[in-house]
C-alpha cells in the first residue's frame, strides 16, 4: 500500500494531466522507444517553436486521467512508451510535426493515438490532419483570397488610365489639388 504522500503526488500528476488534455484543443499519443537524445532535442524545438507541450507520461497515471475525461477508448494504447503531445493554440501543430517525425524516424517514433476536442481520432484522421497546413498559412490564404479582388480592380483602374492616356503619378497631384 503506497503511503499517503506518494499518493496525494500521483494524484496531483493526475489532475495535471486531466487540465492538459481539456484545455487542449488537440493532443497525440505517441511510442518513442529508440530515438536519440539527439533526434529527442530536435524534436522538442520543434514543437516548442510552434507551442506544443511535448512531455513522457506515465501509463497508468494517463489512462486515469483519460479515463476521468470519459476517453476510455484510447486505454489500450497506453502500454509501453508513452509520451504526449498537446497543443492548446493550433490544433494542426502537433498533427503535422509528430508525423514528419514519424516518417523519417520510422519504427523507432509511432504515433498510437490522437484527439481533438474530446473526440478520439482514427488513423484516417489523423493523416488528414498531419496534411493540412499550420494555421498561420490558412491565414494568409484566406487574407490573399480577400485582398484579390481589390487587387485585382486597382490593376484594372490602373490599365484604363494608361489607355486613356494618363498615368497614376500625374493623377495623384491633380486629386490633391482639387
Amino acid at each position: 500500500m503506497p503511503n499517503a504522500k506518494v499518493l496525494s503526488e500521483k494524484q496531483a500528476i493526475v489532475e495535471a494531466l486531466v487540465e492538459r488534455i481539456k484545455n487542449a484543443s488537440a493532443g497525440i499519443l505517441v511510442d518513442y522507444r529508440g530515438i536519440t537524445v539527439a533526434e529527442d532535442t530536435e524534436l522538442r524545438t520543434a514543437l516548442r517553436k510552434d507551442e506544443v507541450n511535448y512531455t513522457v507520461v506515465k501509463n497508468t497515471l494517463t489512462r486515469k486521467a483519460l479515463d476521468q475525461l470519459g476517453m476510455n477508448e484510447l486505454d489500450s494504447v497506453l502500454n509501453g512508451t508513452t509520451s504526449l503531445a498537446t497543443a492548446a493554440n493550433d490544433p494542426i501543430a502537433p498533427f503535422r510535426i509528430i508525423s514528419d517525425y514519424s516518417k523519417k524516424l520510422g519504427d523507432r517514433f509511432n504515433i498510437k493515438a490522437a484527439f481533438m476536442e474530446g473526440k478520439v481520432l482514427n488513423e484516417k484522421e489523423i493523416a488528414e490532419m498531419a496534411e493540412l497546413p499550420s494555421k498561420d498559412a490558412l491565414y494568409a490564404k484566406v487574407l490573399g483570397t480577400m485582398i484579390a479582388p481589390i487587387t485585382g480592380l486597382a490593376v484594372c483602374l490602373g490599365q484604363i488610365l494608361e489607355q486613356k492616356g494618363g498615368s497614376l503619378e500625374s493623377a495623384e497631384p491633380e486629386a490633391a489639388a482639387e
